[in-house]
């Protein structure tokens, strides 16, 4: 996953904003992520999505980490996830640029899901502005991004407007 704009100087403009901003939050929230050898921080957050579904997720919390998001990933936990948090909500488009598995994207904003894309495929193009963002138009107004294994909404049976709440053991 990464965030995608048309121009590539706004793309990294927006990747630095997202990256300050997420760490700012992340640090003054207490939640971890994950530990530089890429072991899961024993306080993972977690992730009520839908009725009782419960995902774990990976926050990332440096600048790298957050650019890199599941890129180069080969699999991702049964009920795992990765988290994206935008302070203050804004429109985003993601895309699949150097990701190898696809994957659904839960789209949340002031906890209820307000977009669901299933089976992202991931971009085998080399050049990033190749590959395709979602939503294809206007960015969706978001708090969270959620991104878990492909399949995961259709099997937990997620919909528009579902509930979704995060906590810290």
């Amino acid at each position: 996953m990464s965030l995608s704009r048309n121009n590539k100087n706004a793309t990294v403009r927006l990747f630095a904003l997202v990256a300050i901003g997420m760490t700012a939050l992340i640090s003054q929230s207490g939640i971890s992520g994950i530990s530089d050898a890429g072991k899961v921080d024993a306080k993972m957050p977690m992730a009520r999505v839908g009725k009782d579904n419960i995902v774990t997720l990976e926050v990332a919390t440096t600048e790298a980490e957050i650019q890199r998001g599941l890129m180069q990933r080969t699999s991702l936990g049964k009920d795992a996830g990765m988290v994206f948090i935008f302070n203050p909500p804004r429109a985003v488009n993601f895309w699949m640029f150097n990701c190898l598995m696809p994957l659904d994207m839960l789209f949340i904003k002031n906890g209820k899901i307000v977009r669901i894309f299933e089976h992202v495929p991931p971009c085998k193009s080399p050049n990033p502005q190749d590959c395709p963002t979602y939503p294809s138009g206007p960015g969706v107004d978001v708090t969270h991004v959620i991104e878990v294994n492909a399949g995961y909404a259709k099997a937990h049976d997620l919909k528009v407007g579902d509930p979704v709440s995060f906590e810290t053991p």
